[in-house]
């Protein structure tokens, strides 16, 4: 070794470091097509566009009572969702979560997901038929619908029917389960005195602004798994007029927002033409063309549409993926790079919280586990350092001795710990495990919408937010914002430089100046994380203390 074995204790920790800022300042990029897929007729395409109205953000953008009031409405009940279709166009256009509220506050609204065109937050979802033959009259965003049935529940579907006049009747089936899934079954009894060809389709559209978008390591935009591949397009990737497109058989495409999401699930038996598009004047918009239905007259054509429009529940996500056959569905959730422990993570707190009824004990508890299952790692690893911190007194006097030969105080240093039967980089082994479930649970804490808005004990009310009493708070005084920590990451640092004592020190000086401000760095860095984050590092160091202290004791190490 050239340099002195604790260098390694540093650059391991420096990695960390490094690692960490990497994945949360810039998110691993998605493989975009290197040239573009086969497109149905450019007709068929634009006339998607054509359907539906356009979504800006205007300088004086309409009020959404005014939106609301201005077409007759069917209302959306579920256990989950409320909300409304419009039946002008019979548009997906108000929704919002009942289970989920926007604050913490008593009074908090509902959160929102779909709202009627040419509002300020405009969000909505239509569905219908396209045709390249332009002499047939489709429905469109116009249409008046004549409805059978009152309200949208679980319990009572409603029926929308519409003639054009030349034969062709249309026929909308719109059912919805208890949470999230709609079913949409379009026919078309075709009278008209010759076969008709029409494709499906269907788009989301909405108006977001990019300057808004999250920046943390948590995908929001565009998504969808089409040819059997993730394909994650934020709103900064496509500029005005931009457009990815795919074609895939099955898989399903839309709208991804930290908890919330919104797509189309596509049919598996036959070929779908996915587009992502940026549409100009901060409106996207994902939507698809399925396979061409060719009616001959006197028959009727039917086809099955499903669209998910709710929450990122996993346990519901996954349940839907076997329901329905739906191809990585859970991808809907923004797992990360470790998703094979990300995912099981998730389902052990689950567990937990089942059993204890408190989100912020199922962390403890789980980490109480995790330090058990990784005992025999660590246990050899504070063993090797609690016997380099007893050779101390004998590796400084081989720095007296050879202090003017680096190079014989190393081969000495080495011959020491042989001897003594020491492995100095045992101590890196936790540490370097440590590392994915860091990232793994850090992922848990933030993509989870089961912690949202989950309690602990005391000031923390959200174990996904930053801890909220902070220096500022304390002492009535204001403080610049990133070093308003709250008491949380306090008790981090302080667990941090605890263990660290612990442990043997550094002999290179600048090197030891270092490790002494690493417990203060990881303070305010992680100082404005998710509490549950913190308050999970602050308990595993408590663990860790406890352990190190007792190994140390066995082997009679001051």
């Amino acid at each position: 070794m050239k340099d002195d074995v604790k260098g390694l204790y540093l650059a391991v920790i420096a990695s960390i470091i490094v690692i960490f800022v990497t994945n949360l300042l810039f998110p691993k990029e998605q493989v975009k097509p290197t040239k573009p897929l086969p497109q149905i007729e450019e007709t068929v395409d634009t006339s998607i566009n054509e359907k539906a109205d356009t979504v800006v953000f205007d300088e004086a953008p309409m009020e959404k009572a005014e939106a609301l009031n201005q077409d007759k409405r069917i209302q959306i009940k579920t256990p989950a969702l409320l909300g409304s279709i419009r039946v002008k166009g019979g548009r997906f256009d108000e929704l919002y979560l009942d289970k989920y509220k926007q604050t913490l506050a008593s009074d908090s609204e509902d959160v929102e997901l779909f709202a009627p065109a040419k509002t300020a937050n405009a969000y909505y979802a239509d569905f219908g038929w396209i045709s390249m033959d332009k002499s047939i009259r489709l429905p469109g965003s116009n249409t008046i619908w004549n409805v059978k049935g009152k309200d949208l529940t679980p319990e009572t579907p409603i029926v929308l029917e519409w003639n054009n006049g030349q034969g062709i009747r249309f026929i909308r089936k719109i059912s919805v389960d208890e949470n999230y899934m709609f079913t949409l079954e379009q026919a078309v009894e075709n009278n008209s005195g010759k076969q008709i060809s029409l494709y499906p389709f269907g788009l989301i559209k909405r108006a977001y602004d990019p300057k808004n978008a999250n920046r943390a390591i948590i995908h929001e935009g565009m998504i969808g798994v089409v040819d059997s591949s993730l394909e994650e397009i934020k709103y900064k990737d496509l500029e005005d007029g931009e457009k990815e497109e795919y074609k895939t058989n099955g898989g399903w495409a839309g709208f991804s927002d930290h908890y919330w999401f919104s797509a189309f699930i596509l049919d598996k038996n036959s070929e779908s033409k996915v587009k992502f598009s940026n549409i100009g004047k901060n409106s996207y918009q994902v939507d698809y063309v399925g396979a061409e239905q060719k009616i001959d007259n006197g028959s009727v054509g039917i086809v099955d549409l499903k669209m998910f429009a709710g929450a990122k529940e996993i346990k519901l996500l996954d349940q839907y993926t076997k329901q329905f056959d739906i191809e990585k569905f859970d991808l809907a959730v923004d797992f990360g790079w470790y998703y094979f422990l990300t995912k099981p993570f998730f389902y052990i707190l689950d567990f937990f919280y089942h059993i204890i009824g408190n989100m912020g004990w199922a962390i403890l508890l789980f980490a109480a586990l995790l330090r058990l299952v990784m005992y025999p790692i660590a246990g050899k690893s504070f063993d090797s350092m609690s016997k380099m911190k007893k050779l101390q007194p004998k590796i400084k006097e081989l720095q007296e001795r050879y202090g003017n030969d680096k190079m014989k105080l190393q081969q000495e240093t080495m011959l020491l710990y042989r001897k003594e039967k020491i492995n100095p980089a045992a101590g890196c082994l936790p540490m370097l495990i440590q590392i994915p479930v860091f990232f793994s649970l850090y992922k848990v804490l933030n993509i989870s919408i089961e912690i949202r808005h989950a309690p602990f004990i005391g000031w923390i009310k959200d174990l996904s937010a930053p801890d909220p009493l902070t220096i500022s708070r304390i002492i009535h005084f204001p403080v610049p914002g990133f070093l308003d920590i709250g008491v949380w990451p306090i008790i981090m640092g302080i667990t941090m430089y605890i263990q660290q004592k612990l442990n043997p020190a550094p002999m290179n000086k600048d090197q030891a100046r270092m490790f002494m401000l690493l417990p203060l760095i990881f303070m305010f860095m992680l100082g404005h994380f998710a509490a549950g984050l913190v308050i999970y590092w602050s308990f595993s160091n408590i663990l860790s203390i406890i352990q190190q202290k007792a190994i140390m004791r066995k082997n009679g190490v001051k």
